[in-house]
């Protein structure tokens, strides 16, 4: 199979979807791999070290795209490269569908195989394409916090840990999965007060037993969330439904008993965000006010430290990525139930359900069209 790999043309985008050391396995595995010139650099990865890992360099990504029969992304497609996608060709990405409509219906549009990272799925319910990005998201979360926190970047002046004689920051995590796990060691370890939220009590339980003294676990709700922002410096949003939009658990009239100066990092904000006020924003531009409350909603939190990012993210992808080069996009899905459920769009039909259900269109199931 041609695998291509073209350059993130998100901005601020600095990752990239394959290491050299990926296009040498795969290269071992019989295949070809095309990769857009610069495509690394921003990860560290020169188009000498793509070459010598056998990897083949093009000048732009339109070659690529009209070369490979899969594509390997790291987020989703923007509009200058929708027309480039063509019919029956694999695309193996982040998509995140049910935050943008105008995504959805232009991968509909090309009747490609859209194969999305953060639906891919074990049995035991774990995400193991999200998981390493959501490690370094959760774990940025409250850097960013702190940072924002800061009377000279807007914030409240608060430092985190606080000092000796004075009271640490208050932090509110919002989920208590993957990314607010890692959120809350991160900010506890700072020396923060942290209280992380969830709806599962097994999963409460859980933290509760491996989370340092300074993490209190509480009930996910909407009368604990009103009375736990009321005191909070930081909060993180970092609640996941999987492929569907996240739910609202704080309100634009609930802002108004946060304290002025606080400051919100949602990182549920490309799956539409779990704070009502959340909008996407940049790296180049990554804060705004609501309600005299800072808010960050970076949209590609790990684009940041993309040495790191890259090197995680093809940790997961490529076992996968192998084996829908070897088997073809159809066998691989069909063996592999995991593959399967990352089926999202295939030839125009939707094939999963969360998507579908967040734009109201017409869902096919995926045994259809199989």
């Amino acid at each position: 199979m041609k695998i291509g790999v073209p350059k993130e043309i998100k901005p601020n985008e600095n990752r990239v979807a394959l290491t050299p050391i990926g296009a040498e396995v795969l290269k071992r595995h019989g295949h070809k791999v095309y990769v857009e010139t610069n495509a690394g650099r921003g990860s560290g990865f020169s188009d000498a070290d793509y070459k010598r890992s056998g990897a083949s360099i093009l000048k732009k990504a339109k070659e690529v795209f009209d070369t490979a029969d899969m594509i390997m992304k790291v987020k989703e497609p923007i509009k200058p490269e929708y027309s480039l996608i063509r019919k029956n060709q694999v695309v193996f990405t982040y998509f995140h569908f049910a935050s943008s409509k105008e995504l959805t219906e232009a991968i509909i549009k090309s009747k490609c195989i859209a194969i999305a990272y953060e639906t891919v799925q074990k049995d035991d319910h774990s995400l193991p394409l999200l998981i390493p990005m959501s490690e370094v998201a959760g774990r940025m979360a409250p850097q960013e916090g702190a940072k924002y926190l800061e009377r000279t970047m807007g914030g409240r002046g608060v430092l985190l840990g606080g000092v000796p004689g004075t009271e640490p920051a208050n932090v509110i995590v919002l989920g208590g999965g993957i990314v607010g796990t890692n959120a809350a060691k991160i900010a506890a370890g700072f020396g923060a007060k942290v209280t992380i939220m969830d709806n599962n009590l097994y999963r409460l339980r859980y933290l509760d037993d491996v989370m340092p003294k300074n993490v209190t676990t509480m009930m996910s709700n909407p009368y604990n969330i009103r009375e736990a922002i009321k005191t909070a410096d930081l909060v993180i949003g970092a609640v996941l439904i999987a492929g569907a939009k996240a739910p609202k658990l704080i309100t634009k009239s609930m802002l108004k008993l946060m304290k002025p100066g606080s400051v919100i990092v949602d990182v549920s904000v490309d799956q539409g965000g779990c704070i009502e006020t959340c909008k996407p924003t940049t790296h180049a531009n990554p804060t705004y006010f609501v309600n005299d409350v800072l808010h960050y909603c970076v949209a590609n939190m790990p684009g940041a430290v993309p040495f790191t990012s890259t090197i995680a993210l093809t940790n997961a992808t490529l076992p996968y990525a192998v084996e829908l080069a070897n088997k073809g996009w159809h066998k691989a899905c069909s063996d592999n139930h995991e593959l399967k459920l990352g089926l999202n769009i295939i030839n125009g039909a939707i094939t999963y359900k969360g998507v579908a259900d967040a734009f109201k269109f017409r869902y096919t199931d995926v045994d259809e069209m199989m």
